[in-house]
């Protein structure tokens, strides 16, 4: 990635964007996050990360890379072998949270998003977000 890119770090656990429920009111279906769903510390998280990056608002593509990192259980060191290998969130719903946390922040629209330079979901020593982000097409 180049210069134009810039990288920035969201401390504690990633959560990931929960399916949304539906309810009913006055015969119409609506769809909506619970409003003290931990979605919504986190995405508030990504976006003060990003605007203390000094992202801009890029206007054209932009190429997102995600690395999410997840404090391992202590639980997992009773399990030793039998512990699992990946944290259980779906990277899918994990990368949808932050996009849409980015929005009017890093780009107008996740419509913007071109290419993903890399993705992870994986264990460390400490939760976190790694984000990039830059546009896609160089000049």
């Amino acid at each position: 990635m180049s210069a134009r890119h810039t990288t920035f770090t969201v401390p504690g656990q990633p959560v990931p964007q929960p399916r949304a429920r539906i309810s009913t009111r006055g015969g119409c279906a609506r769809a909506y996050v619970p409003a003290k769903h931990k979605i919504h510390t986190y995405r508030h998280a990504v976006s003060c990360a990003a605007k203390n990056a000094g992202i801009v608002v890029f206007d054209g593509a932009v190429a997102v890379g995600i690395t999410f990192r997840f404090e391992r259980p202590k639980s997992h060191k009773r399990l030793k072998d039998k512990a699992p290998e990946f944290p259980p969130a779906d990277l899918d719903n994990l990368i949808k949270g932050v996009l849409d946390a980015m929005a009017g922040i890093a780009y107008h629209n996740d419509r913007q998003v071109v290419r993903f330079d890399r993705m992870d979901r994986l264990y460390a020593e400490r939760g976190g977000t790694v984000i990039t982000i830059g546009p896609a097409h160089q000049d």
